[in-house]
């Protein structure tokens, strides 16, 4: 058996097991990352985040080609065990980690690069938390039909790729919001190959107060079930929502979700334009663990 020490993070109530395998020299077995994310048997936890030089691991290469500043790379995994792209609420949570443990210096203004497998991501300082540059988005076509449990009829739903994939669900009022049972993962027609988080969404009345997009949201994850909070699934619901609205609408959005509430901005970026996600990230407690 391997003993690591380990640390329990959250943002907005995604919470995440985090450790810091520096060399590349302990790379969990879906098997190990989901025992460890179980909540009855294991620390419990949305998914695992391994702290990885990205010269260390295969995965690791493309960052540096794309930023050399880009030492330390996001093993992202879900909390069954899978391999994910991306995580907003892990970047952040992540980059807490590092700055708390020392293993990276990020002074109030700066830039750290953060290597994903969706990419090189730009992470600064923020209030209480951290400020995420997601970089480029797009429609990605898969939209879909979709069925959740305790909702009377499928709704349309529209395919947004900020990295990950996400199909996002326009709900009629609070109460549909709140009598969906994401407990069971959402039923999409045609079927997403590489599956999909799934976001539903109702806007706040008024939406738009003093230039800024007011939205509630709650998601099924992939390969994680219903969370607090998705980061990328925020980014994702303001861009739908944004795309629905039309001319006019914002640029400069807040998502609220059962763990709490997220900042989304849309700027003008060197290869498209660019999303940023701003929230709290906090360390919750350390531990060493057999796995």
């Amino acid at each position: 058996m391997a003993s690591i020490t380990f640390t329990k993070g959250q943002g907005t109530g995604n919470d995440f097991v985090l450790y810091a395998d520096p060399a590349g020299e302990l790379d969990l077995s879906p098997d190990q990352v989901a025992a460890v994310c179980d909540r009855h048997f294991g620390v419990g936890a949305d998914g695992l985040l391994r702290a990885v030089r990205s010269s260390a691991i295969e995965a690791g290469a493309a960052a540096l080609a794309e930023h050399p500043g880009a030492e330390w790379f996001m093993d992202y995994r879900n909390g069954d065990g899978s391999t994910a792209e991306m995580c907003g609420n892990g970047v952040r949570v992540f980059a807490r980690f590092l700055t708390e443990t020392g293993l990276l210096d990020l002074p109030e203004g700066a830039q750290a690069a953060i290597g994903t497998r969706a990419g090189v991501k730009l992470v600064e300082r923020s209030g209480d938390g951290f400020r995420v540059d997601m970089g480029p988005w797009r429609l990605d076509g898969n939209d879909a039909l979709v069925r959740a449990k305790e909702l009377d009829v499928p709704r349309p739903g529209l395919g947004v790729d900020v990295g990950n994939p996400h199909v996002v669900v326009a709900l009629p009022s609070e109460d549909d919001l709140e009598r969906a049972d994401l407990a069971y993962a959402p039923v999409l027609e045609p079927v997403q190959p590489a599956g999909a988080n799934v976001e539903f969404v109702v806007p706040r009345d008024p939406m738009v107060i003093d230039g800024v997009g007011y939205v509630r949201m709650r998601v099924h994850e992939r390969g994680s079930g219903e969370t607090l909070s998705c980061g990328t699934g925020a980014v994702a619901t303001a861009l739908a929502v944004r795309h629905w609205a039309g001319a006019g609408a914002p640029d400069d959005w807040r998502v609220a979700v059962p763990g709490g509430v997220v900042g989304v901005r849309m700027f003008p970026g060197p290869d498209g334009e660019h999303t940023s996600l701003e929230g709290p990230a906090e360390l919750v407690f350390t531990g060493t663990l057999e796995v």
